[in-house]
Order: structure tokens, then sequence, then C-alpha cells
């Protein structure tokens, strides 16, 4: 069965297995981009098996593999091995967590030639937990988050989270599309964050896709901005 699901011009999901994160079960999402080159770009790459591979070699080569913030690495080596041409990419904070793989430059707020003008890139900074890269696919006119927004089903937290858990989702706001509170309130200089949020819906993004929870087919501008209202004005 096909795992590869498009969902615009020249771009596909992949809903990958449960991790554990810190005893929560997560589910893993991952994004797969045509450049205009033919090349692959792949974002948050999740498990990767032998049917996956052949089915995501049949788009094309890949070329890029991204990681968007420091948590989102656990397969990225894996899919090196597999597709040894691929150049890695990331924040400084996932190279200095994954010294062991050698990535090319820093990825910040200017995307790399080589993505051909089809991706934008707006890096969330304030916090000293975590920063992050959001991505938008112009094509298709979808914006790619990873935690900055989650937005868990009812469902998914029923069946795969103890009670105490689900009480803490909907206290941090990640059943509304949200980044996890205390993720938020570790912003302590929400300006450059601001700046990209503000910039990332000048966008008009009409899909949202976030890593875990209920992506947005419709409407992406006016859900990106009540998820990240707590930016400020």
């Amino acid at each position: 069965m096909a795992r590869l699901q498009s969902i615009g011009k020249d771009i596909w999901l992949c809903e990958g297995p449960n991790v554990d994160f810190f005893g929560f079960a997560y589910p893993t999402r991952m994004i797969v981009v045509r450049l205009p080159d033919e090349s692959l770009w792949v974002w948050s790459p999740v498990a990767l098996d032998d049917d996956l591979r052949d089915e995501v070699a049949a788009l094309g080569a890949v070329a890029h593999l991204v990681s968007p913030n420091k948590i989102h690495h656990l397969f990225l080596g894996g899919w090196k091995a597999a597709f040894p041409e691929a150049k890695l990419w990331g924040p400084a904070s996932t190279i200095a967590k994954r010294q062991d793989l050698n990535f090319e430059p820093a990825l910040s707020d200017m995307p790399p030639r080589s993505w051909g003008g089809a991706i934008e890139v707006f890096h969330f900074t304030g916090s000293p937990a975590m920063d992050e890269l959001v991505f938008f696919h112009a094509p298709s006119s979808t914006a790619i988050l990873a935690d900055l927004s989650e937005n868990f089903a009812h469902g998914f937290v029923e069946k795969n989270w103890k009670g105490w858990q689900v009480f803490l989702a909907r206290y941090w706001g990640i059943m509304k599309g949200k980044a996890p509170l205390e993720w938020r309130l570790s912003f302590f200089n929400k300006s450059a964050a601001r700046s990209a949020r503000d910039r990332l819906l000048e966008c008009n993004p009409e899909i949202v896709v976030m890593a875990h929870g209920e992506w947005q087919q419709k409407g992406g501008r006016e859900f990106l901005q009540h998820s990240l209202a707590w930016l400020g004005k």
C-alpha cells in the first residue's frame, strides 16, 4: 500500500510510526517536496523501511534531508545511509546535537540556492530551550511546522495516552494547534519569532502541515494566526 499522499503540487505527506517522547506516544510525519530541478527535499524523515525507500526513490533523487529542530533528528542517519548523496540540513542546534553526521552550514532565514526558490525558511528564535525552522512551499501554498503547532486529535490521545497525559495535553494547548505551553513560556524574547511569524503569514499559506496532529487542508493563514497568537502583535 502506498504511504506517500499527494497533498498539492509537487508535495507529498507520509505518516510514520509513533515514537516515545518522555513517556508520551507521539505520531511522526514527514514531507517530501520535488524541487524545480526534479530532486527531492525530505523534511523530518520518519523511520525508513525498504518499501518507503523504494516509493520515495520512484519520485526522484533524494538530494536534501532536513531537520527542523533539535528533537527531529532520530532517523536522519538511516536516511543518509540509504541516500548517501543527499545533503543534511538543520539549525545550529541540531548540528551541535548530531555531531556524528556531516551537515551543510547551519540554516537560518536564508534558503540555499539549491532549493530552487521553491521553499522559504523562517527561523523562530528567542527561547533558550529550542529554536525551530518553519518552511513554506510556494507551489502548493503549504506551511510546514514541527512543534510550533501541535494539533492532537481527541481520538489519538484517548487511545494512546493515560488520563493524566490527556489532561496535560488539554492544558498545554497541543490539542488546539499550539506549541507546548512550557516551550511557549520559555520565549523570553519574542521579537524575532514574532517577525518570523509575520513574514510567514504574508505568504498566505492555504495548507498547514505539522509533525504531530491533524493537519489543515485549507484556511492555513487563519489557523496559524490563532496558533501563533501567543507571540503577540
